[in-house]
């Protein structure tokens, strides 16, 4: 049986979403807007490097700041002249008109709003991604009855995307790509990704979570928003969460064809959810290309000193196009990351391909250095 949604039911089960409870079981778990347990232990160790959640260190640019702080005056009100405003530089900047986009509090409402739409409207169908990957819209889709078929990786570790379109059924409805990926950090070549969504999007629709794009060299070219441009029916999620410090702010977008952006309407708080000094600051620092150059250097000299560190170690890693690195650990995952935190360091760890594996944000030098030093305690 379909299940019922309405709109109260949509804001109950968002909120327990939101912090991190799955919906009728009360055991926590990490879901689409909770990239981290909420309820943190109390005797928890001091964290000094926070090398766990894909966050840009240096957090907003000064133009975002002060944007921010002179939209605290006029707080009281809707924004919805500056969110016009912000879809209209989108608009703009890639070539769509305004009915191409949506805005989201982060692209963790986008996800939830597709999870939710190609789940309802297809009882009994399933989401098609690659195993490992972002599983934010995998858990929702399944919460609200979709199955997962799930495709492993290379031996290289990115998206085998020959077998995704050989395992394109009847019974899906939503193909999920992240690229470059999570955890791995890999990429697929360009124009491979565009025949894929060429000839995959006209059977089913094509989900492609670009949240760490601006970190490819030419991040244009590996963009899909061309596949949109051309009509195909391609769903393109963007965040500011990464490269534009603003995790904490809460601001995203999807760009789709006109009648998707319908369609995720209908499980879409209608941008409420974001802030009037979040908007603001975005538009700043949407057109501070200045700064987002800075905060790519600084990740590439983070991640050249992690590189050397794993290297004169003797450990391997898997070469990165984002913000943090994976790599195979010699330990139990658990008892790694347990430790690193008793050291002040937090990172997280995965288990696939018969291996224990461990992914690092890049931080500040001082927090790459700290990870350093309590890696070669226990390494």
């Amino acid at each position: 049986m379909q299940p019922t949604i309405n709109r109260r039911n949509w804001l109950k089960s968002g909120a327990l979403m939101a912090a991190g409870l799955t919906f009728g079981t009360g055991k926590w778990n990490m879901t689409a807007a909770a990239p981290e347990n909420i309820l943190l232990p109390p005797d928890r160790p001091v964290i000094k490097a926070r090398l766990s959640s894909n966050e840009n260190p240096f957090g907003p640019s000064e133009k975002a700041r002060k944007a921010l702080m002179e939209a605290i005056g006029d707080s009281y009100m809707y924004p919805r002249e500056s969110m016009q405003h912000f879809k209209s530089l989108i608009a703009k900047e890639e070539g769509v008109s305004e009915e191409h986009i949506l805005l989201g509090a982060g692209s963790s409402e986008l996800l939830m709003a597709a999870a939710l739409n190609y789940s309802l409207k297809a009882p009994g169908s399933s989401i098609l991604s690659a195993d490992p990957s972002y599983m934010s819209l995998i858990r929702a889709a399944t919460q609200y009855g979709s199955g997962w078929e799930k495709v492993p990786l290379t031996k290289d570790y990115a998206h085998d995307l020959d077998a995704m379109e050989k395992q394109v059924t009847d019974k899906t409805s939503l193909v999920y790509i992240c690229n470059p990926n999570n955890p791995t950090g890999t990429i697929v070549s360009a124009a491979k990704l565009a025949s894929f969504c060429e000839v995959v999007s006209k059977k089913k629709p094509v989900f492609m979570d670009e949240a760490y794009i601006d970190y490819i060299p030419d991040s244009r070219k590996n963009s899909m928003i061309n596949a949109v441009k051309k009509g195909q029916n391609v769903i393109v999620a963007r965040t500011f969460s990464k490269v534009h410090g603003f995790a904490g702010l809460r601001i995203g977008y999807v760009i789709a064809l006109p009648e998707t952006v319908t369609e995720l309407r209908k499980y879409y708080t209608g941008g409420m959810n974001i802030a009037a000094t979040s908007v603001n600051a975005a538009i700043a620092s949407y057109q501070d290309t200045e700064y987002m150059a800075y905060a790519i250097k600084k990740n590439a000299e983070s991640k050249a000193f992690l590189y050397k560190t794993l290297k004169d170690a003797g450990y391997e890693y898997v070469p990165s196009y984002a913000n943090f690195v994976l790599f195979p650990i010699q330990i139990d995952g658990k008892r790694f990351t347990e430790e690193m935190s008793k050291r002040g360091v937090s990172i997280r760890n995965w288990a696939f391909d018969n291996k224990q594996w461990c992914r690092v944000s890049m931080g500040t030098m001082e927090q790459m250095q700290m990870f350093a030093q309590a890696f070669k305690e226990i390494a």
